[in-house]
Parts: C-alpha cells; sequence; structure tokens
C-alpha cells in the first residue's frame, strides 16, 4: 500500500544499526620520528644523511673523549711533578731535618759544658728547616687527612721536644748529671713521637705520590675504542662510496679519516711516551730517593745512638737486660743502612748515581770498624779515649763522626743526582701530554665538518 509523502516535516534520521567508528588513534613523537627515520632509510639521500650523522657524532665523540681523557691523565702527571713528589720529599726532610738535630743535641752534649758553635747552629738550623717545612705541608694538606693530623702532631710535640734539649743544656753547662737525664728523656720524645710521625707523613705523601703516578699512567682505552670505531665508520663510508660510484676518493671523508687517524696516533704515541718517562721517573728517580732517603734516615740514628750510648754510659738497658739500649740500636740501624746502599746501587743506572752511593757504603763500614774501637775503648774504662774516637775533638777526621759526615754528604750527593733524573723524566713525560687535548678537540671538529662536506657532496647530485 502506498504512504502518502509528507509535506512541511523533515524525513526522520535513519536509524544506525551497526557499532559507532573507531576514534582515530594518536601516535606519539617518537613513533612518528621512527617512521619518518625508517621511511628515509629506504631513499638513497636518506640513507646518505644517517650515515654522514652517525659519522660526525662519532668522529666528535672520539675528539671529545680523548680531549677529556688525556687531560685527566696531564693533569695526574703535573700533580706528579709540581704537588706530589715536592711534598714526599719535603716530608722526607722533615724527617731528616728532626733525626739530624737530634743528633747535633747528642754532639753537643757530648763536648762538653761548652757546645761547639758550629754544632749548635746545625741544630738550630733543623728545627728551623723541620718548622718551616711543616707550615708549607700544612698549607697543602687537607687537615682531616692522614697527613694534616701527623703534621698537627708535629707542631704540637716540636716545642715539648726543643724545651726539654734547652733543660738539658742548661743542666749540662752546670755540670748537672740531669741534663743527661733530660737529653735522654728528649731523644725519647723524638723517637717515638716525632719520627714515628714524620715516618707516617712521609709514607702518606708517598703513597699519594704512586696514585697520581697511577693515574697519569693508565691507557686512554675508551678514548682508543671510539677512535677505531669512528675510523671504522669511515672506511666503510669510503667502501660504501667507491662500491656505489666507482669513485676512489671522497675528500670529505678522506680529510676526515686523516684528521682522525692523527689524533689517534697522537693519542697512542703521545701517551706512551709519557707513561714510559713516569716509568722511568719512577724506577730511577722516586724509587732511587726512597731508598736512599731510608739509608740516610738510618745513619743519622745510628749517629744519634752511639752519641748516646757514651751520653747514658749503661743507663739503659734492653727490656731483657742483656746490652745496652743505644748500642742494640745502632747496631740494627748500620745494617739497615748497609742493606739500603746495597739496594741503591742496583737501581743507580749511571756512573754519577753509583759513585757517592758506592763511597757512602765504603764511609759506613769505615765508621762501622772505628765505632767497634771505640766500644772496646770504653768497656776497657777509658771514657775519654772513647770520647774522643767518636767526637774527635783532637783529631777529627780519625772519629767516627767524620765517617758519617762523610756517609751523609754522600748519600746527599746521590739524593740530589736522583732528584734531578726524577725532575727531569717526569717533566718530559708530563710535556709529552702538551697540546694533546685541544688538537685532539680542533681535528675532530673538522673531522666532523670534513665528513659532512664529503656526505653533502654527494647529495647534492641526486638534486
Amino acid at each position: 500500500m502506498a504512504h502518502p509523502p509528507t509535506t512541511g516535516a523533515e524525513a526522520p534520521a535513519p536509524v544506525q544499526t551497526g557499532a559507532p567508528a573507531p576514534a582515530p588513534v594518536r601516535r606519539s613523537a617518537w613513533s612518528e620520528s621512527k617512521d619518518r627515520l625508517r621511511a628515509a632509510a629506504t631513499t638513497e639521500p636518506g640513507r646518505l644523511r644517517i650515515i654522514g650523522a652517525v659519522i660526525a657524532v662519532l668522529v666528535v665523540a672520539f675528539g671529545a673523549v680523548a680531549a677529556f681523557e688525556i687531560t685527566d691523565r696531564s693533569a695526574a702527571a703535573d700533580d706528579v711533578v709540581n704537588r706530589s713528589q715536592p711534598l714526599s720529599a719535603d716530608a722526607a726532610n722533615i724527617y731528616r731535618s728532626l733525626a739530624d738535630a737530634d743528633t747535633a743535641a747528642a754532639s753537643g752534649f757530648l763536648a762538653g759544658a761548652i757546645e761547639p758553635a758550629d754544632v749548635h747552629a746545625r741544630y738550630d738550623k733543623d728545627i728551623a728547616t723541620a718548622s718551616r717545612l711543616l707550615v708549607k705541608a700544612a698549607s697543602n694538606t687537607d687537615s682531616s687527612s692522614e697527613s694534616g693530623q701527623q703534621i698537627a702532631q708535629l707542631n704540637e710535640w716540636l716545642p715539648r721536644y726543643t724545651g726539654l734539649i734547652e733543660r738539658a743544656r742548661a743542666n749540662n753547662r752546670q755540670g748537672l748529671p740531669l741534663g743527661g737525664a733530660y737529653l735522654r728523656y728528649a731523644n725519647q720524645q723524638m723517637t717515638t713521637q716525632l719520627l714515628p710521625a714524620a715516618e707516617k707523613l712521609y709514607d702518606a705523601e708517598t703513597g699519594r705520590l704512586y696514585e697520581d703516578y697511577d693515574s697519569a699512567e693508565v691507557w686512554p682505552y675508551f678514548a682508543t675504542a671510539v677512535g677505531l670505531v669512528a675510523l671504522g665508520g669511515l672506511f666503510y663510508a669510503q667502501r660504501r662510496h667507491y662500491r656505489r660510484t666507482n669513485r676512489v676518493f671522497n675528500h670529505g671523508l678522506v680529510a676526515a679519516s686523516a684528521a682522525s687517524v692523527v689524533v689517534l696516533l697522537w693519542l697512542v704515541v703521545g701517551h706512551a711516551v709519557a707513561r714510559a718517562d713516569l716509568s722511568t721517573s719512577r724506577t730511577h728517580g722516586q724509587e732511587s730517593l726512597k731508598v736512599l732517603n731510608d739509608a740516610r734516615i738510618n745513619s743519622l740514628k745510628a749517629r744519634a745512638n752511639e752519641n748516646l750510648t757514651l751520653v747514658a754510659r749503661g743507663a739503659v738497658l734492653t727490656k731483657d737486660g742483656t746490652q745496652d739500649q743505644y748500642e742494640a740500636d745502632y747496631s740494627g740501624e748500620m745494617k739497615s743502612l748497609l742493606a739500603g746502599l746495597t739496594q741503591a746501587k742496583k737501581l743507580a743506572n749511571d756512573k754519577a748515581g753509583l759513585d757517592p752511593v758506592t763511597l757512602a757504603a765504603t764511609s759506613a763500614d769505615i765508621w762501622q770498624g772505628r765505632h767497634s774501637n771505640a766500644r772496646k775503648t770504653d768497656d776497657n774504662g777509658d771514657y775519654e779515649g772513647a770520647l774522643e774516637a767518636v767526637i774527635g775533638t783532637k783529631d777529627p777526621k780519625k772519629s767516627t763522626g767524620a765517617c758519617f759526615d762523610q756517609v751523609d754528604a754522600a748519600i746527599q750527593q746521590a739524593i740530589d743526582h736522583e732528584q734531578q733524573q726524577f725532575t727531569t723524566a717526569a717533566q718530559d713525560g708530563r710535556d709529552a701530554l702538551n697540546g694533546l687535548p685541544i688538537g685532539a678537540a680542533v681535528l675532530a671538529v673538522l673531522g666532523a665538518a670534513g665528513a659532512a662536506i664529503g656526505i653533502s657532496r654527494r647529495l647534492s647530485e641526486y638534486r
């Protein structure tokens, strides 16, 4: 049956019988970027842009990493030359000055009521040197560190020691036996407090020196690896260029490769030379210095105990009560002295370093012989004869003191020579790294620019 048309009114909307249309999916910027990159990689220009970007990043990263690692190695090498080794040397001189002051004090006491002017001046110089070096070390050391704590203790104990020495001198001038007791107590303070603290300071500073050595000598593995990867990328790009165009060279890529090779060779050769020089300064400089400083300290302690043997005159015995404490200490320190000089001979690598060590060893042997004769003289009841054999007021050249002076002077000569060897080798090692951080950065930028230009010229062929 037909329906009449509607008039005046709109037709009703059709009824939807299906499901509603899905809302459009929103994609992240990262997904869209990946799609664009994937689409670009399907065309040769797109692939060239990706290759150029990767190579440029690798070359710049190589320069940046090389500059960073070599800057770190160069700073450590500079610390070896200008900070840690000088502080280690100062710590050794603090120990030497304190030990020598104790020796001079005992020598002056033995000389009689009127202390010789040169001995007094030597003592004053040693105390002034130790005080000055302690101030210098404190200004370059963190007060909370091990070195800072030892410096604080030395600054506290040193005035007490000098006070005891002045009391010993005052009593000695008056001929009072109490002077010897004060001198022995001062020596006890020196050997049980001051010298152990100075030794800990020396060990701490020497340990910091070796840490700087280790930091300076670490091979720049990361920079080398990044450099090889960058060169690998450049080789791949040039090989790809040759296979697709049959052209042997792309000037931009060749320039980038040349810059990267220069940086890598500079990095490898420069650091290898620096390591070799630093190793030389460590083996033939610092190691020899440490052995010589230890030997010199043993000679100073031996001389002080030799003097105190006559000052105490058997009043201080070993724990088992079988022998004189100072004589026992002297014997042990002379053994350590001779062992140290033997080791120093092995470390000496030239005649200028060997000769003074040989002279010191010969003088030490003579010293031991004269000391044995002096002890026999004293044991036979001739104290004045033993005193003359030790301090030599009438004939100084035949005394044990003359031997000690020869040992001390010869070791000082050897120390000066080894210090010069250390300084020369360490400075050469540091200087081998000069300019490398800046050069690596500049060449890396130029290499990246060359790679970009080379890729751009290929892209221009598609326009």
